[in-house]
This record gives C-alpha cells, structure tokens and sequence, in this order.
C-alpha cells in the first residue's frame, strides 16, 4: 500500500472524529512513513510496518477521549428551526422517560458487575480472617487442653489459607477482566459514534 492509500483510508475511517484530531493524526503518520522512507525502506514497506489501516484507526479511536468524541457528533451544524423545537417540547414526555429508563439501565447492570468484582474480594477477605483465627484459635485450644479441637481448627484454618489463595487469583483476574470489560465498552461506544458518520 502506498503513503498516500494508506493515508487517504485513515482518513475515511477517522470521519467521525474531530477534525483538528485527524488531522494531526494524518500528519503524525504521513512524517512517520517519511522518516522511515529516510531510513532506507520502501514506501511500502515503511507503511507495512505501521500495521493495518483498522489498526492503526483503532488505536487513534481508542487515544481520543469518548466526551471530545460525543461533542463533535452533538454540534448542530445549522439553526434549529421553530418546528423542530416544537417537537422536542411536545415529544419530551415519550423520549425523557425512555432516555432515563435507558441510561438507568446501563447503570444497574455495571453495577451489578462492579459488586461481583466486589463480593470475590469480600469472600477473599474473609477466608484471610477465618485462616488467621482458625490457627491462632487452635493453637489457644491445644494449648488449653482440648488438643484434639485445636488440632480440627487448625487444619480448617489452613484449609481456609488454601481456599483464600485460590480466591485471591480469582479476584484479581475479576478485576482484570473488568477494566478489560469497561476499556472495550468504551471504545465499542467510541466506534459508535465514529460509524455513524461514514
């Protein structure tokens, strides 16, 4: 591919965005490509080594903040004419209910995600606290004579340590998983918005 196609389907694929920042983008590659150009590459292969248009468009979709992203879609390229205005105020009250439902139904369910990631590491928490009283209580109990019980509580105290580790890397890997969820949804609503304009 060369400088010019590789720049020219960024470029489409970039519509959505605010101008100033394709266009930054489209002048940080362009003199990308011609440093390595510089280097001793083919025009070609200094644009192989950037990576494929979706790529490289996902990358900058991914860098530019979701709220410059939605300002850019919301400006209102003309006047609003009286009509349309009239519209908005006799349809508000089918679309702010149904806007608020929406909105407080994408709230609840990362909340409901959010709280799982939280009760792992509450389970997590626990099992530490009945590890460490399991063993420190068995120990005051075979030491107090009921060597037998102390002994019982001990193994249920370790037996807890084991479950605890297992559980810390489940809640870690939660908490991965998570920010992983967010940072797509993200860039999912991202490309959203970045499509609409194509």
């Amino acid at each position: 591919m060369t400088k010019q196609a590789f720049l020219d389907a960024l470029k489409k694929r970039l519509r959505g965005l605010p101008k100033q920042d394709v266009e930054e983008r489209l002048g940080f590659y362009s003199e990308m490509i011609d440093d390595r150009i510089e280097e001793g590459l083919t025009e070609e292969e200094a644009v192989s080594q950037l990576g494929s248009v979706e790529e490289v468009a996902s990358q900058i979709i991914a860098d530019i903040p979701l709220v410059k992203i939605v300002k850019e879609k919301i400006k209102v390229p003309r006047q609003i004419k009286g009509w349309e205005i009239v519209l908005l105020i006799l349809g508000f009250p089918l679309w702010f209910p149904l806007l608020i439902a929406a909105f407080s139904v994408a709230v609840s369910l990362v909340a409901v995600l959010f709280s799982l990631v939280v009760v792992v590491w509450a389970v997590f928490a626990s099992l530490v606290a009945m590890a460490g009283g399991g063993v420190v209580g068995g120990i005051i109990l075979a030491c107090t004579g009921n060597p037998l019980t102390g002994l019982l509580m001990i193994g249920a105290g370790v037996f807890c340590a084991g479950l605890s580790i297992l559980t810390f890397y489940g809640a870690l890997e939660a908490t991965k998983g998570m920010g992983l969820f967010v940072k797509k949804s993200v860039l999912a609503v991202k490309k959203l918005f970045v499509k609409e304009a194509e």
